[in-house]
């Protein structure tokens, strides 16, 4: 959540910022006013109760008359203390639903408009001209059966569309993806975490995955669980209603997680293959940081994205995300797109997203420095998105006969294998 000193004080930069996002702006008005109750009646219990007291203590002191007059004002002050407590309950309650449902504010120079209206930083590397090397290229599910190692339809025979086996080679490829990054993570300070996959309500909500993000999360009802989309969620949480000694910061971790996603709303794209699917796994980054050191933090998350895409010798293109296409939790998020030759595009495959205090706010994580205790900031990163990860190896790195080369700082956790060679001639 935001701070509430900052819609108080400067309205117009949080109105600005749902614009910009495409949400309800009028948000900020109902919450202003319902703060506004709840501070008023809070004064008003306070006065209220202090009379209450003061009443009480006369009362034993006098006699007669003035007595019941005090007893006829203490009966009627009873009242009005109660009703005076349930309006400023009622008017607490109202803001702080009011405040969940506001998204955090972007930051300034975050791109206008929507999914369509990203800005292109840079792109890296060269995709590759099949036609000026002879061949047409093949599709990551046509290389994934003649390897082997994907297997799509048997996975729709036992549990529906957008899920899928990794056999053989695919399995031991994620493996060694995984492995890949969390060396790269662990050797830039990181600690690496195996994360819950489910949670309980307050989690998922803190993390700002319960708002415009709910359609896409899977709800166990019977044992009011939640299936987590990203370890962002866990990592996020690892620390709720902890206060960070600002000397320990900044707390990095790498979690491994299954990834699961209803994907609603997607219906018709990205039917074919492993690009959109409803279970995955992920190695995350997270960091719990001083909010004056966010920032930077944000960029040095987009360098390691970057550093382990270059690994893998991919050609990408980093994008400044618009306002319109943010999560709920994010200030500011830049995109990797890998080039997938068959989609003749660039698609997604890492992000990372500048939450600034929101989700600490939210997850009560605070850092005690010498000026005191505050909120801290916090940000992610996807360093490996395996299936997408493997579309983008498997699509980039193909031969003319269906093998695949191998990314030379990849050999070393697929047991030094150079190229991936078809099992299936047909």
């Amino acid at each position: 959540m935001i701070d509430l000193r900052l819609l108080r004080e400067d309205p117009d930069r949080v109105r600005a910022s749902q614009r910009a996002r495409g949400e309800d702006e009028t948000i900020v008005d109902r919450l202003l006013a319902a703060d506004e109750r709840r501070r008023s009646s809070a004064s008003a219990f306070d006065r209220l109760r202090s009379e209450q007291k003061s009443v009480g203590k006369q009362v034993s002191k006098a006699q007669g008359d003035e007595r019941a007059e005090l007893l006829r004002r203490a009966q009627a002050l009873a009242s009005e203390v109660k009703a005076a407590d349930a309006a400023q309950d009622e008017a607490a309650a109202e803001a702080q639903h009011l405040l969940l449902d506001l998204s955090n504010v972007i930051e300034d120079g975050v791109p206008p408009g929507g999914e369509d209206d990203f800005v292109t930083l840079e792109e890296i590397g060269t995709p590759r001209d099949f036609a000026a090397e002879g061949f047409e290229p093949k599709d990551h599910v046509e290389l994934g059966r003649l390897l082997g190692a994907i297997d799509v339809e048997r996975a729709a025979k036992v549990s529906g569309s957008r899920f899928y086996y990794l056999t053989g080679i695919g399995a031991l490829l994620e493996l060694a993806l995984v492995n890949m990054a969390m060396a790269q993570a662990g050797a830039a300070g990181f600690t690496p975490m195996i994360t819950p996959a489910l949670v309980r309500p307050r989690a998922m909500e803190s993390t700002g995955f319960l708002g415009q993000a709910a359609e896409n999360v899977f709800h166990l009802e019977k044992d009011d669980f939640y299936l987590v989309g990203t370890a962002e969620v866990p990592l996020g949480a690892y620390h709720m209603d902890e206060i960070l000694p600002a000397g320990q910061l900044p707390l990095r971790y790498a979690g491994f997680s299954p990834c699961f996603r209803r994907e609603a709303g997607t219906y018709g794209k990205d039917t074919r293959g492993i690009i959109r699917v409803h279970q995955f796994d992920k190695v995350e980054m997270f960091v719990f940081t001083t909010p004056e050191e966010a920032d930077a933090e944000h960029l040095r998350l987009l360098d390691w994205e970057k550093e382990f895409l270059n690994a893998l010798e991919l050609p990408f293109r980093v994008i400044d995300t618009a306002a319109g296409d943010l999560g709920a939790s994010a200030a500011r998020k830049y995109d990797c797109e890998a080039w997938i030759p068959t989609q003749g595009k660039y698609r997604e495959v890492t992000s990372t997203s500048n939450c600034t205090e929101f989700q600490a706010r939210r997850l009560a994580v605070r850092m005690r420095d010498a000026s005191g205790t505050r909120p801290l900031a916090t940000l992610n990163g996807t360093l490996c998105a395996v299936p997408r990860t493997i579309v983008a190896i498997l699509e980039n790195h193909q031969r003319p006969d269906g093998s695949v080369a191998v990314p030379a700082a990849l050999r070393p956790f697929l047991g030094g294998r150079e190229v991936l060679e078809p099992v299936d001639a047909a």
